[in-house]
């Protein structure tokens, strides 16, 4: 009976631990009393039978999970961050919309953000089209969609003295929720003169609507731009970003919290867990391309790093203010940004299309004397 049990144990024991059972079976026949043998038989299983039947039930688990970040690696080197944000966004949105509907939004809502998507994912294929070389026009890029922002804080869409919005073929879309995190993502790579009077401006616009979230997310993402790589432009849009976002606490923000758009992040717990949950994991999934862009060189490291910085800024801002909350919340303008600022993530190596080796001008010389023949 005693050895019976022991090889029981053996068997269950996973194989790195074998050798243990094989070591109680030997000590086992050397114990001349039947009664003692079964004694220690049974406190040797009483002390391993659990660990082992608890890594064997373990085990499926664990070789998934090792299955599925593999995975997710491979993707991620073969693809690049941009291929992964847009798989993030399509989950962020599809948590949002189970979020929405356990909190019984209206059918319209989720429409809207189904939509957001589809034109969001459109737009970043679009962008991804352009060439890395003309990143030389970032700077004039960058400037032109400040004013932008600038003009809809003086011309824009004004509720409760607020201006923040403009409405484009009877939607209402937020400006600054779509372009400020390209412009502060593409700022990080294109750090010239021109970019920063666009930093400048768009932190003018910003204290001028007011908008506290998006001040918050400027700053926030530009001193991560300054601790990264200092210079003397960077620290100038940092101060202007910085004066912006006091502006914005000294002025009063009165627009009330609006359902399913604002505070979204805490309130969906009140409603249901798994709303909550959902809300939290489809903000979580929009940090993710952060990971894998930090795998690359040190500027694209901290253009990704800029991405990250400026999503976690805005969904902070969204939990503890009346701004919307990201993606996961009512509303297309923080998709449609999202899916534009995966545009400033690096591209897959095989998809840069460097230039291609040239042939040399010269041939090679050749050892064969057929060869030598041929050539003159």
């Amino acid at each position: 009976m005693a050895d019976l049990l022991c090889r029981a144990l053996q068997f269950i024991l996973p194989p790195r631990l074998r050798d243990w059972g094989l070591a109680i079976r030997y000590e086992l026949a050397e114990i001349p009393d039947d009664t003692q043998a079964l004694l220690f038989a049974l406190a040797s299983v009483r002390g391993l039978a659990p660990r082992a039947l608890g890594q064997l039930l373990m085990h499926p688990f664990v070789a998934l999970l090792g299955a599925a970040v593999r995975a997710s690696r491979g993707f991620g080197a073969l693809h690049g961050p941009r291929a992964v944000g847009a798989l993030c966004a399509v989950g962020a949105v599809a948590l949002g919309l189970v979020s929405m509907t356990v909190a019984g939004a209206p059918v319209r809502y989720l429409g809207v953000n189904a939509g957001a998507l589809v034109l969001g994912l459109l737009l970043l294929a679009l962008v991804s089209r352009i060439p890395e070389g003309a990143g030389r026009l970032s700077g004039a890029l960058i400037l032109g969609l400040s004013v932008l922002l600038l003009a809809t804080a003086l011309v824009g869409l004004r509720i409760e003295g607020i201006s923040r919005w403009v409405k484009l073929g009877g939607v209402v879309v937020q400006p600054s929720l779509v372009l400020l995190p390209f412009m502060l993502a593409a700022f990080s790579r294109t750090r010239t003169p021109l970019a920063t009077t666009g930093m400048v401006v768009a932190a003018l616009a910003m204290a001028l609507q007011p908008d506290r979230a998006m001040a918050a997310m400027m700053t926030a993402t530009l001193a991560t731009v300054v601790a990264t790589r200092a210079d003397r432009l960077t620290c100038l849009a940092l101060t202007a970003s910085l004066a912006a976002f006091m502006v914005t606490l000294l002025r009063p923000d009165a627009l009330p919290a609006a359902p399913f758009v604002d505070q979204v992040l805490l309130s969906s717990f009140a409603v249901h867990a798994l709303a909550g949950l959902a809300v939290v994991a489809g903000s979580a999934l929009l940090l993710v391309p952060v990971l894998i862009g930090g795998s690359y060189d040190e500027e694209r490291r901290a253009t990704s790093l800029a991405f990250g910085s400026a999503w976690l800024a805005a969904s902070l801002a969204a939990a503890f203010s009346n701004s919307p909350t990201p993606v996961v919340g009512y509303g297309g303008s923080a998709i449609l940004g999202y899916l534009l600022s995966l545009s400033t993530l690096p591209r897959p190596v095989s998809a840069r299309g460097g230039p291609a080796i040239a042939p040399p001008d010269k041939p090679l010389a050749s050892r064969d004397s057929h060869s030598r023949i041929a050539l003159a």
